[in-house]
């Protein structure tokens, strides 16, 4: 059942009337195709507008897509640049290996994963810049989002796996499977052009031995490998690897953005949003309230900021229903700030609750001198050690682009685990906090060594101490796949509705209650696509 506690929404009749002709006629469609077309300046103060969309990542662009697609005139805010224009050297990103201003979100030194090497640290200087990379400290726990148009897909390794079924009730008890995994698991992977390398060719090029030598050791082992579905170009990336084109994939570029073979959301989803000329993008824009509006619909606060993160405008907008799509931490934060502070205090207890990392640990193995991974190693992982029904662990096995031989490999575990954190409103410190514990990721280690202990026992290998800082073996202090804070059917209803409010939506990760067993941006994007196409058909 739906629940709104106080506020309701205004009627299309009353909030056309409250809120202006103008309004009117774009909440019904009525800008002219020319006019629509024509929308690609920022948005301006005192605008009013029928949807605003808050973040570009996958939960955004399925959102926004789709409203453009039923008639409905859209404003997308992404805190993050466009990242359409080249840098000094030609290229949009810049190199996993020599990152510069580009790399990271508004730091002055590099807080890369494996933060040591051989020993050394090698974490550098950086101006302070909007870069890719958001670092976002918490206490006990790193999160990595990317930041720019496309949100983290500019920034993952494009491993686009769907759960497997049988564990799909963990991830989303709620959800029916039968319609996620007839209807909207499928529309998801066609829309973000998800395929599987060439086995054949896997078995053969250079730039996969590190994969090969992974394979050998987990069947050596016992352990189930599989092929992992990616949204990588797979053509292109045999012609880097023949050298017919600028290589991509194999540059070792990953982490700060790939400007070539990866099909991020700028190449699907925002390229369908833009062919609908109903869309608008505001760039380097961060909202910071929403709250109702006394004519109907919200007031939207919005800071525009430039490149060193300084606020250079402010504006107030009007939106008749506004869609929270800023990923995991932003979604949070966001929603607890306005609850905490008033601005929309009928939202209920569950908002901040039920986060967590998708049970992500890092680890590296050392190989002898006959098992080689190769100086070349493509930086797009394609294959996995599914243990997950015995040890709770799938490990993607992933590359270390060095450019060298290092004779290692190199995991990202995604494991089970009961651990959920909670955001919460820091009054004095005028911020939200994260009470995540550094300890609960033994779990994710215990579930992990399930695996890696094995392989080593039956190789004769050891981990590798030198990547996480001195003498530490496990990549316990971060997560890639940060989830939930506005759990589905808890914080909203079984849709994504917030109860308190109607017109207001969470759309993206922070609906998952921490954990989708693999990589989550297809379960991430499977479950807009099937939340939009209802809230489309029955709130609209």
């Amino acid at each position: 059942m739906r629940c709104d506690n106080g506020f309701k929404g205004p009627s299309r009749r009353t909030f056309i009337a409250g809120t202006g002709s103008i309004l009117g006629a774009v909440a019904l469609g009525g800008l002219s195709p020319a006019a629509r077309a024509s929308a690609s300046a920022t948005i301006s103060d005192a605008a009013v507008v029928p949807a605003l969309v808050i973040g570009t990542g996958y939960a955004g662009c399925v959102t926004a897509l789709r409203l453009a697609q039923a008639g409905v005139d859209v404003h997308m805010i992404e805190m993050g640049l466009a990242w359409d224009t080249p840098g000094a050297d030609g290229k949009i990103f810049a190199n996993t290996t020599t990152p510069d201003q580009r790399s990271y979100w508004l730091r002055t030194r590099t807080k890369q994963p494996i933060s040591n090497f051989l020993g050394f640290p090698i974490d550098k200087d950086v101006p302070r810049y909007t870069g890719i990379l958001d670092a976002e400290e918490f206490g006990g726990i790193t999160v990595y989002q990317g930041r720019g148009v496309g949100g983290g897909s500019l920034v993952n390794g494009g491993m686009a796996v769907t759960p497997r079924r049988e564990y799909f009730g963990e991830v989303l008890p709620t959800v029916n499977p039968d319609e996620m995994y007839n209807v909207y698991y499928p529309r998801a992977n066609a829309e973000l052009g998800v395929t599987m390398i060439d086995p054949a060719w896997f078995g053969t090029t250079a730039c996969y031995q590190y994969a090969r030598v992974g394979r050998k050791h987990a069947q050596r082992s016992g352990f189930p490998f599989v092929y992992v579905p990616n949204v990588y170009d797979w053509d292109y990336m045999k012609q880097e690897a023949a050298g017919t084109v600028p290589k991509s994939a194999l540059a070792g570029e990953i982490l700060y953005g790939n400007n070539h073979g990866k099909k991020s959301l700028q190449q699907t989803y925002l390229r369908k949003i833009r062919a609908t000329g109903r869309v608008t993008i505001s760039p380097l824009h961060k909202v910071t309230s929403v709250a109702p509006a006394s004519g109907g619909g919200y007031t939207v606060t919005i800071e525009q900021i430039n490149t060193t993160g300084a606020t250079v405008a402010t504006k107030s907008v009007t939106a008749a229903k506004v869609f929270f799509a800023a990923g995991s931490v932003g979604t949070s934060k966001l929603l607890v700030k306005l609850k905490s502070t008033g601005a929309l205090p009928n939202l209920n207890g569950e908002i901040g609750k039920g986060w967590g990392d998708n049970g992500n640990v890092m680890c590296g193995r050392a190989n002898h001198m006959w098992d080689p991974t190769g100086s070349l190693q493509s930086s797009i992982p394609t294959a996995g050690i599914d243990n997950w029904a015995a040890g709770g662990a799938f490990a993607e096995v992933a590359p270390l682009p060095t450019g060298i031989e290092t004779y290692a490999s190199f995991y990202l575990s995604i494991t089970r685990t009961p651990s959920r954190a909670e955001f919460s409103w820091n009054a004095a410190a005028g911020r939200v906090d994260l009470n995540w514990q550094t300890a609960w990721k033994q779990t994710s280690i215990n579930a992990a060594r399930t695996i890696f202990d094995k392989i080593n026992a039956k190789e004769g290998t050891i981990y590798r101490t030198d990547l996480f800082g001195v003498y530490k073996v496990w990549g316990d202090h971060l997560t890639y796949h940060p989830l939930g804070g506005a759990v589905l059917n808890k914080a909203t209803d079984n849709h994504g509705r917030l109860h308190g409010y109607s017109g207001l939506y969470v759309m993206d990760g922070a609906l998952i209650p921490g954990n989708t067993t693999v990589n989550p941006f297809v379960t991430i994007t499977a479950l807009a696509e099937r939340n939009i196409e209802k809230i489309i058909a029955t709130d609209l």
